[in-house]
């Protein structure tokens, strides 16, 4: 865990930003010194966006991020994201890092597109974004959306059903939700068992199997 980190300046810059760009823009800045991905936002400008407040979970990066908080993460800049509620935001995600180099938080960007895409043909450059024909991914606002978000992304990898996975799905699923923070959320395990149809015992064994496999 990291040492506590003095973030006045960058709760400055997230007032700072919020001005500047406007109501369209929610700034959300994480704090990941604290080793709960279900508390890390401690402060937020437009929050409306996405249904956020402070004390609110992570999102999916920042919840990957404080499980390998010493992994080389790269900025996101500029890629897509969607709320509970449907709207499409463009968003960027810069990492914070201490005189070590160590990942002690996020600052977070997210303009909602809604009028401008209403207005395509008009902004077309505004909206462009880097990953524009991936699907966007979804900002979580608790840690049971983050887990469930997770769970069927881990479906998605494995390419199939969970009731008609085999073991090695099963193993390829697992290995996806530890590396993305997934057995961070509290409870996760049960609830992972029940989707993959697992025993407790079995599920320990899966995950020592999905973590000495190498890329």
């Amino acid at each position: 865990m990291s040492q506590s980190y003095n973030f006045d300046n960058w709760k400055r810059l997230v007032k700072a930003l919020a001005m500047q760009y406007g109501s369209m823009c929610e700034v959300v800045l994480h704090d990941l010194t604290g080793g709960d991905p279900s508390h890390t936002i401690i402060a937020i400008e437009n929050g409306q966006i996405s249904g956020r407040k402070v004390g609110d979970g992570s999102s999916l990066i920042a919840a990957e991020a404080m499980e390998e908080l010493n992994k080389v993460h790269e900025d996101r800049l500029s890629y897509l994201t969607r709320t509970h509620d449907g709207k499409i935001l463009k968003s960027t995600s810069l990492f914070i890092r201490d005189d070590g180099g160590r990942i002690v938080g996020i600052l977070g960007l997210n303009t909602d597109l809604s009028l401008s895409l209403a207005a395509e043909n008009a902004l077309h450059s505004f909206n462009t974004s880097a990953d524009r024909e991936s699907e966007p991914q979804q900002i979580t606002t608790n840690v049971s959306d983050l887990l469930d978000t997770l769970i069927q992304e881990s479906i998605r990898i494995a390419g199939k059903p969970a009731a008609l996975m085999d073991k090695t799905d099963k193993i390829r699923a697992i290995r996806f939700l530890n590396d993305s923070g997934a057995f961070l959320v509290t409870k996760s395990g049960p609830k992972i068992c029940q989707v993959f149809n697992i025993s407790k015992y079995t599920l320990y064994s899966y995950l020592d199997e999905a973590k000495q496999q190498t890329d």
